[in-house]
């Protein structure tokens, strides 16, 4: 049974999915809208955050794909666009602002106008954990003409995984940004940058090849 089962194409979704989510890049983004909060509401305020992310994602999961096709847009098409879109998204991510910085001065931005929102939703939910990069890369992940049912199940289960370390982390963001500090989290926001940049570039080839424009066998 376990010869059957490709742990490095596992690990390797595993990985994308950690990336596009950026679980520790969401920490100071917690941190910074939760402050002065009671630790029961923090803890509140993070778990409805995954879980509204969590349904955002699953749905572009098992829709996203659907929508495209009834659309009239080809999978591989979405999947260059993605590519593209993703590469500039690591882009930014390696030398523009930090996740958390671009995050954080968006969510000043609507304290001063005073905007009345929930922020387990915004900026948590969406874009920090449910980012465009993450819905993109849940749907080019799950082609339902190339995966299976058992292994889009298997990219769901993975996806839950990376959602359940988000959550572990934020209910334990106090220690950890202690430890690593905003510096830290901006550093390893822009090293998953230069991994996202690598995985967009493999979208693109592989959408290039669905559509029968490269030939990935060499």
């Amino acid at each position: 049974m376990w010869d059957s089962i490709d742990f490095a194409s596992l690990f390797r979704e595993f990985i994308t999915i950690a990336v596009v989510v950026d679980p520790v890049g969401t920490i100071p983004v917690f941190l910074a809208a939760t402050v002065g909060m009671r630790a029961v509401t923090r803890r509140r305020i993070a778990i409805r955050a995954v879980l509204t992310a969590g349904g955002v994602l699953l749905f572009f999961l098992v829709l996203g794909q659907i929508v495209l096709e009834t659309l009239g847009l080809a999978l591989g098409t979405f999947q260059i666009a993605g590519g593209i879109v993703l590469f500039l998204f690591a882009l930014t991510m390696i030398f523009g602002q930090s996740k958390a910085e671009l995050e954080l001065e968006s969510m000043e931005e609507s304290s001063r106008i005073d905007r009345a929102r929930d922020k387990a939703v915004f900026p948590l939910a969406i874009p920090s954990i449910a980012s465009p990069g993450a819905m993109l890369a849940v749907v080019i992940l799950t082609d339902n003409h190339r995966t299976s049912l058992v292994e889009q199940t298997v990219t769901a289960g993975l996806l839950m995984g990376v959602l359940l370390l988000t959550l572990l982390l934020l209910l334990a963001a106090g220690p950890i940004q202690r430890w690593i500090g905003t510096a830290g989290a901006s550093l390893v926001s822009r090293v998953m940058g230069i991994i996202l940049s690598t995985v967009a570039v493999d979208a693109v080839l592989k959408g290039l090849a669905v559509m029968g424009l490269v030939s990935l066998d060499a």
